[in-house]
Formats: structure tokens, sequence, C-alpha cells
């Protein structure tokens, strides 16, 4: 009889494994890079100490930062109040409980997604063609995609969370409404009002990520900074950035600490509050008048014109674009766990939460501008200035999942005469490794969409294509692109949800 063994990786080291493609960076970085630009980026780290303090540039920077906030917090509120209505009509139990049947929710989801597909900032280049520089171009950019997402995600929660006090509540005679206020409304509560907490961090962002591309706002600012070389400049802009989102933070704690349920009228307020701060700054908000005729005319004249989509290299274009993805993917989720075990104590916690905050802050086009300084483009250094800003956001999922957990397996295996490094392996994160393994797949579906950002700076993907196709008012061609890349994060979403769904299951199986 054949004995047959399967060897795989002890679940604490598949978190790791995407770490290797660092050795891969290191590798194209040492044949491109040239040290002239070591220089540079010193004076970068200096900088971050020596912010500058003239009047006349933090006056600048600070009227930029009210209106990435005021974009932010329009986008979030209108996002916020449409995303949970479409939620609700995408959720298959909501209209169970309503009329007794499914199908609606699944039309409206297959119609939505291809408007979540599309990153906002591709929403707000073609804005812009329509409307020109407004301050609702860079509102609509961010509350599209952020309203289907939400629904997205809340249709879910709704699904996920269906009570069993349902069908008794049915089978009582009450009404549907009554139903879903009673087995419906409460069990949802946090989930949604976390989200929506969550989505105002996305939101700033965002705002500032449009800014970066001339939509007006702190990041238009930062923009120019580092352009000049203005480093001292641009970390004031940051500094101001980073107390912004600690004090919305904070707000948004202190709002879940009195009620949960308050998170939604303050979304619902936060555009009015926005508006009534609007008039203060020299922001264009007058409802725009667009020249649609025009594009519309454009599209649909050339929506049968398929040589226009011979004109670009669809397979290498793509593959550059997933190519970008899988290595800023690897980064993101395995810098986190490498850096962890590299300095495993409680000490080292709070001082990598302050590196991801700092990875988080500054826009990943910025760190590839920063990076282009050091090798020359090319699609390694795109996925590295993507990775590194993503895992920002992974490592604070991390340390937030390790601190949750706590770290009694970790002093359990010490004190049997394990090293710190194996203690932490097989106490902490092992214990938090399948969560973020499921959160890794979810986060890969994000970065897909982001390699548009990243694109246009390294001049490679779909991103790049889309801003010569946008220059040069190729609009048969936008649309060619615009349909492509939605076609591709539809399907990194579909296999996303699977890994995700895969990685959950184990775990709610231990």
């Amino acid at each position: 009889m054949a004995l047959r063994i399967s060897l795989r990786p002890a679940l604490p080291l598949i978190p790791l494994l995407p770490g290797l493609s660092l050795l891969g960076i290191l590798v194209v970085l040492l044949r491109d890079g040239h040290g002239g630009g070591l220089a540079l980026l010193q004076q970068f780290a200096a900088a971050a100490v020596q912010p500058s303090m003239d009047p006349i540039v933090l006056g600048s920077l600070i009227k930029g930062l009210q209106i990435t906030v005021v974009i932010s917090l329009l986008s979030w509120g209108i996002s916020s109040v449409l995303g949970v209505a479409l939620g609700l009509l995408s959720s298959s139990t909501f209209w169970d409980i309503l009329v007794g049947v499914r199908w609606p929710a699944v039309v409206l989801r297959r119609g939505l997604a291809p408007l979540r597909a599309v990153h906002e900032l591709i929403w707000g280049l073609l804005l812009l063609q329509v409307f020109g520089l407004n301050g609702w171009v860079a509102v609509w950019a961010i509350a599209i995609p952020y309203t289907v997402l939400m629904a997205r995600v809340i249709a879910d929660q709704v699904d996920c969370h269906v009570s069993p006090a349902i069908p008794a509540l049915k089978g009582a005679g009450a009404t549907p409404w009554a139903v879903m206020l009673t087995g419906l409304a409460p069990p949802l509560a946090r989930p949604i009002s976390d989200h929506i907490g969550h989505r105002l961090d996305c939101a700033l962002r965002s705002a500032l990520i449009l800014g970066v591309f001339g939509l007006g706002g702190l990041g238009t600012d930062l923009s120019l900074s580092l352009r000049s070389l203005q480093f001292q400049e641009m970390w004031s802009g940051l500094w101001m950035l980073a107390i912004a989102m600690v004090v919305l933070d904070r707000l948004l704690r202190q709002l879940r600490t009195w009620s949960r349920l308050l998170i939604l009228p303050v979304a619902m307020a936060s555009p009015f509050i926005a508006l009534a701060w609007s008039t203060q700054l020299d922001l264009q908000l007058a409802w725009p008048v667009g020249e649609w005729s025009m594009v519309l005319g454009h599209l649909m004249g050339g929506s049968q014109d398929f040589s226009a989509a011979l004109e670009i290299p669809w397979p290498g274009v793509i593959g550059a674009t997933v190519w970008i993805t899988l290595v800023a993917g690897c980064i993101a989720t395995g810098l986190p766990p490498l850096l962890l075990l590299l300095w495993p104590s409680q000490t080292s916690l709070s001082l990598q939460g302050v590196l991801w905050g700092a990875f988080r802050l500054i826009p990943a086009p910025l760190t590839a501008l920063l990076l282009l300084m050091l090798a020359k483009p090319s699609l390694a250094l795109a996925g590295l200035a993507l990775g590194l800003h993503h895992s920002g956001v992974m490592g604070r999922v991390l340390i937030d999942d390790v601190r949750s957990t706590g770290l009694r397996s970790a002093q359990t295996l010490k004190s049997c005469g394990a090293s710190p490094r194996v203690s932490w392996l097989y106490g902490p994160l092992a214990d938090v490794s399948r969560s973020y393994l499921a959160y890794a797949t979810y986060r890969l579906d994000v970065i897909l969409r982001d390699t548009a950002i990243i694109g246009m700076v390294g001049g490679a993907g779909l991103g790049w294509q889309l801003m010569e196709a946008l220059s040069s008012f190729h609009w048969t061609l936008v649309l060619w692109i615009v349909l492509i890349s939605a076609l591709l994060t539809l399907l990194g979403e579909s296999l996303g949800e699977r890994l995700q769904g895969s990685w959950n299951s184990r775990a709610m199986a231990l």
C-alpha cells in the first residue's frame, strides 16, 4: 500500500510567504536603482521633524485641508444615506420579508456592480470632462462608487444576520415593517455603524488622492510641494492631515460609546454641515451643468467602433495591471507579520502602529514619486508603492487582531522555553492568521481598483492607457478601457469572495 504524504506549511507561516516577494523587489531596485535619490530621501525623512512653520504656507495648507474635509464629509454623508437604502433593496432577506420573493435583489445587485468596479479617480476624471473643475465633481466621484460599495456590504450583512425570530414574527401575523424593525434591525446596528464610520476615513483619503490629480484640496498642495522638492511644506500638510484623521477617529469612537445608532443621523447631517462650511471657503459648489450631449454623442457614436479596441495591446496591459496587483498584495500581506516577528514585543506593537499610520497617511501616488527618485519606472516599483500604502492598512488590522486576542499564548510558549520569535509565531500570529488572510483577500480587490492611480504615475497598466485616452479626448477608447477595467475588477471581486469565504469558513470551523 502506497503511503501518500502531503506537505503543507504551518498556518502561521502562510502570511509570511508573500513577504518573499520583497527579495525580488530588492533585486529589481538594485538593478534599476541609482544613488542620486538617496540624498533627497534623507531630506524627506529629516523634514518630518522639521516641518515648515511659514504662516503663508500654513494658511494655504489649512485651507486645502478644509476643502478636503468638506469634500469627504459631503461624499460620506451622501454615500451613507444612499448606501443604506440601496443595501436594504439589494438584500434578498428584505424582499423575502416584504413581498416573499428574492429576484429583485439579484437584479439590483447585478445592475449596481459595474458602478463600484470603476475607481473613484476614474469617475473624477470622467466627470471632470463633463462638468469642468467644480467641487461637486470630486464629491460625486467618491459618492458613486462608495454608495454601491456600502450597499454591497450592508446587503451582505442583512443576509448574514437573519434572526430566528423572523419566521416566528411572520407566523404571528406581524406586518413586514414590524418584522424588519424587530427581528432585522437590532443585530445590524453594530456592523452597519462600524462600516459607516470606517467609510469616513476612506472618503478622506480618496478626497486626498483626487486632489493629488488636480481636483483641489490638500492633495494638490502636497503634490505641488513634492514635485518642487519642498519637503518641509509637504510634511506640514501631512501632519495636519494626521491630526484631522485622529480627531475624526476619536469623534466617531465617542459616538459609538454613546450610542451606535447616532452614526447614521450624523452621516445624514454631515452634508448640511459641509455645505455651510463651504461658504467660508473658495470652493465652487454651485450645481454643475455639464455638456452631456458632446460626451454621450461621442460614446454612443463610437460604441460600435471596434477598431478603437485594437489600438491597445490588451494582453500586455491587463497582464501589467494584474502583475502590479499581485506584487502589491504580496507586500501588503507579508510585510506586517514579518516586521512583527523581527521585533516581537508589546513596545514593538506601539511603534509599528506609528509606522503603519505613516504608510496610510502618504497617498500611493506620492509614494510612487518618492520611489522614482531611487529607480527608474517599472512594474515592480509601482507594485512596491501600492503595497507599502496598503501594508499600512494590513498592519493596523494585524495589530488590532493581536491586541484583541491577547498575548497569553505567547507568554505560555515562552514559559515553556520557546524563543520570543517562535512564541509569537505559534502564539498570537497563529491565533489571528485565518482572519488576517480572510481580510487580505478582500484587500486584494481594493488593490486591484487602486492600480488605476499607480498606473497613471508609473506609466503602466490600464490607468496609464486611460490617462492617455482622456488627454487626447479619444472617447471611444475611454469607453473600452473603463469597460475592461470594470470587468477585471468584478472578476477579481468574484475570486476574492471565494477565497475570503474559504478562510472564513475554516476560521469558524475551529
